[in-house]
């Protein structure tokens, strides 16, 4: 089989000639954490408060939310970050969005979104929920979404670099792993694999050639 990637340490390839864009392209685990942690809870708090909302109705919003995350995050991963332009600009584009990270996938500093992406995305998404949805159903669902994408972020860094422990951590580990060492096209949800179930790009149990976890 041939290999999927071009190093596996904890190494870092140079994006830009520019040493100030350069910066912008690392971003330690923990930044997705400080910057959208505050607007989870901001907007549960609008949502129980302003919005009025019932304890039920702003749990089943913030679940539901959650799981459109998880179905956002496989569209992503499958059909934006995994399609290949034929354009020289294009594949430039697509190494920078997610070519780098799976030519060296241990590289611990892009492991999770840069804000100078997710918050563009971010905004663009509460966007589509205010035109979309309810007006009272608008912060709940933006909280849920929010927390959805930090536990993409955080498992994401985690299956590469935390030793995962218990059947759930190392079946997403497995998962993920599997993804880069073994066949990535196939396996495109983190932090949960429930639309590679439904849309049929999950690994089999017992797959000949299962890619090794790689403890951090």
């Amino acid at each position: 089989m041939a290999k999927l990637y071009v190093s596996n340490k904890n190494e870092s390839a140079r994006l830009f000639d520019s040493s100030f864009l350069e910066i912008f392209t690392h971003v330690h685990w923990i930044v997705p954490v400080i910057v959208y942690l505050p607007v989870v809870a901001f907007c549960t708090y609008y949502a129980m408060t302003k919005d009025a909302l019932s304890v039920t109705d702003a749990v089943g919003g913030f679940l539901a939310a959650v799981l459109l995350w998880t179905l956002t995050e496989y569209l992503l991963h499958r059909f934006v970050f995994h399609y290949e332009p034929k354009s020289d600009w294009g594949k430039r584009l697509h190494f920078l969005m997610h070519g780098v990270h799976h030519d060296y996938p241990n590289d611990a500093k892009r492991l999770v979104m840069p804000p100078a992406v997710s918050i563009p995305l971010a905004l663009l998404f509460l966007g589509l929920f205010w035109l979309l949805l309810p007006a009272a159903y608008v912060a709940i669902a933006f909280g849920g979404f929010i927390f959805g994408y930090i536990c993409y972020d955080e498992i994401h860094y985690a299956t590469h670099h935390a030793p995962m422990k218990g059947r759930v951590g190392l079946f997403l580990k497995h998962h993920h792993v599997r993804h880069h060492y073994l066949d990535n096209g196939r396996g495109y949800g983190v932090s949960s694999p429930l639309w590679d179930y439904v849309f049929r790009t999950t690994y089999g149990e017992k797959e000949e050639g299962e890619a090794e976890v790689k403890e951090a």
